[in-house]
């Protein structure tokens, strides 16, 4: 019998390497990320119970809500399969299309909720322009500096706050506040992650803080006041402005460390909370399963925000890492944003629970950002870092 060479040996050892790689390259062709796609799915899993009781067992809404799941999947797979060099080379397009969409809606737009920000074109079902700002604007300031020198200058700083403010300026005018800071806030992610300064920071903090007593004396709209009072003091006027929250604080503490069990939220059944299916849906989650139901939605949302968070750092180059960290950070932000406005510990803003709430636009808006994601982790591969 023939001695086995040192040909053979290596021959075989490639054999039983090779079935690892396999098994990854499978998501790297499909251009999933499937440790991502496993938490979203178990939030969307989630979301669906929690809305199932929220809105009494309406099958229609269910339908719908899994629906619009369903499209949201299929978006992020298809955004996906694009290198994100693509959207790199069409973010500076996208920008100036979607200021075009802005100014559209402010001329033929159709008002919902008191908000002048969607658009119901003939044959295609209403949505909201100003949703899809929460990534093209970090996609547009992660184009202009990953191209610049680091840290950014004041005149790239500059430049990125004209870039930032302008569409959230038209957002505001549709009156929109909510996805008006949203917007903001995902491009300031971009600049801070660029490695701004701390003492700009900290001088750009201390700015607001100057200029917020002359926004509320002289731009703030009455409503606007008005709900800053009643962050104040939700009981100045109990049946009114405040009724939302201060319904909300009861169901959240009358739920305790274990909930009242499924179905038995008498707040939202009853119908003592007004937006129970969206905006203040985490009131029904709190009342029916207590700290306990919470810590668990906390717990997939980290899941969610660290596979993010090490998308980021391991992006192949710094495009890929402001825009990861951007839309990682700004879902971080939203719900943090509805946990503290439901709990009282924020003005309401209107700003729904992601992946919770009931929704449209906004929900495939935050798939197509971790579309994004998904691309950045799997064509990484490809590409030298640098």
């Amino acid at each position: 019998m023939k001695a086995p060479s040192n040909r053979d040996f290596v021959r075989q050892s490639n054999v039983s390497f090779t079935q690892p790689r396999r098994l990854r390259s499978f998501w790297q062709v499909i251009h999933i990320d499937p440790i991502l796609l496993a938490g979203l799915l178990a939030l969307c899993g989630f979301g669906l119970f929690v809305l199932n009781s929220a809105t009494g067992g309406d099958a229609e809404t269910i339908a719908r809500q899994a629906g619009t799941m369903g499209i949201g999947l299929v978006v992020m797979c298809a955004v996906a399969q694009f290198d994100i060099q693509f959207y790199r080379r069409w973010a500076p397009t996208a920008y100036v299309l979607a200021l075009l969409i802005l100014g559209l809606v402010l001329v033929i737009g159709v008002e919902k909720n008191g908000a002048k920000s969607w658009l119901d074109l003939p044959g295609l079902p209403s949505f909201q322009p100003s949703e899809l700002l929460k990534f093209i604007v970090p996609m547009l300031l992660a184009w202009y500096l990953a191209s610049r020198a680091l840290p950014p200058n004041l005149k790239h700083v500059f430049w990125a706050g004209v870039f930032t403010l302008l569409p959230a300026a038209l957002i505001v005018l549709q009156n929109d506040m909510g996805t008006a800071l949203m917007v903001t806030m995902s491009g300031i992610f971009v600049v801070l992650l660029a490695g701004l300064r701390w003492r700009v920071v900290f001088a750009g903090i201390f700015a607001a803080l100057i200029a917020s007593p002359a926004w509320y004396l002289f731009l703030a709209q009455p409503h606007q006041k008005n709900r800053i009072l009643t962050f104040f003091d939700p009981y100045r006027d109990p049946t009114g402005a405040g009724y939302n929250i201060i319904q909300s604080q009861i169901a959240i503490g009358s739920g305790g460390v274990y909930g009242k069990g499924y179905g038995n939220g008498a707040q939202s059944h009853l119908d003592f909370i007004p937006e129970s299916n969206t905006d203040f849906i985490l009131a029904v989650l709190a009342e029916e399963f207590g700290l306990i139901g919470v810590l668990v939605l906390i717990a997939l949302y980290l899941f969610v925000i660290i596979r993010g968070a090490r998308i980021a750092l391991t992006a192949s180059d710094m495009f890929g890492r402001l825009l990861a960290g951007s839309i990682t950070l700004t879902f971080f932000l939203y719900l943090f944003v509805n946990m503290s406005m439901v709990s009282g510990l924020l003005p309401v803003i209107g700003l729904p629970l992601p992946l919770i709430s009931r929704g449209g636009t906004a929900v495939v808006t935050l798939f197509i950002g971790f579309g994004l994601l998904m691309s950045i982790q799997t064509h990484r591969v490809t590409r030298p870092a640098r």
